[in-house]
Formats: C-alpha cells, structure tokens, sequence
C-alpha cells in the first residue's frame, strides 16, 4: 500500500529529474562553452575609432591599491593584431578572489613584435558589465 508521502516524494524526484534534463538539453548556442559565466568579456578600440594597429595585445586585471606588484595582477590574456580590425573582442577569467575590490582595472597594452610599447589603455571593471578599453597611442 503507498501512503502519500511517498507520493509526493516520487513526483518531486520526478519533477526535479525532468526540469534538470530540460536545463541539459538546451541549446549549445545560449553560451559559447569555452567562455566561463565568471570570465570578463570586453572590446578593444583604438582612440578615433581608427584601426588597432598589428602587434601583441597583452590584456590583464590588475588592482592598483595592492602595493606588491607581484600580486597586482590577477588575471592575464594575449592575442594577436593584424591590423586591420576596429574592434577586438575578449574574455579574461576572473578569479573568485578578485570580485570584491573596488579597485579593480582591466589593462591593455599594444606592443609590437621588438617589444616597442605603441599603445596603451585602461577601464574599471564593474561585474556584469561589458568592459570597453580605448587604447592610446605612447609618445615616447
């Protein structure tokens, strides 16, 4: 004989079944499966909407209120520039320890194949939010 605390149990455990086979079947497309819900995502322009020029993008997350540089960055990206493009977009891991600072920067830095630094720029990070670095040309 079934009572009905069993019964509810078994329509609960078949209710969370069917709700987390629904959650998995969902489209790939929703997120792309190599860019984490905790990464940064970002663009990068260069100043007066010209083309970035070719050169290695160094892209970071650095806290300026920690005084020990080793610890100062937190997180680190690279990518490459052709020179071409307008607008490069990115995804920086957060790390879980980063996301209380009020501090916190995103850092770009354009540096050609010698090392020379060309360009250079910076945006507060805010969670959630899309961050937006305009780099500036360095003047030697």
């Amino acid at each position: 004989m079934t009572d009905r605390r069993t019964v509810l149990m078994a329509a609960g455990v078949a209710a969370v079944a069917a709700a987390t086979g629904a959650a998995a079947a969902q489209s790939p497309d929703i997120r792309a499966p190599d860019i984490r819900a905790t990464d940064i995502r970002g663009a990068v322009t260069f100043v007066g909407g010209k083309a970035i020029p070719e050169g290695h993008l160094e892209i970071y997350l650095e806290d300026p209120a920690i005084q020990d540089s080793g610890r100062r960055r937190a997180a680190k990206t690279s990518l490459k520039s052709e020179g071409g493009s307008k607008t490069i977009e990115f995804s920086l891991p957060l790390p879980a320890s980063s996301t209380a600072s009020p501090t916190l920067q995103v850092v770009v830095r354009l540096e050609r194949a010698d090392g020379w630094l060309v360009a250079r720029g910076s945006a507060q990070f805010e969670a959630g939010l899309p961050v937006h670095v305009t780099l500036k040309a360095v003047i030697y």
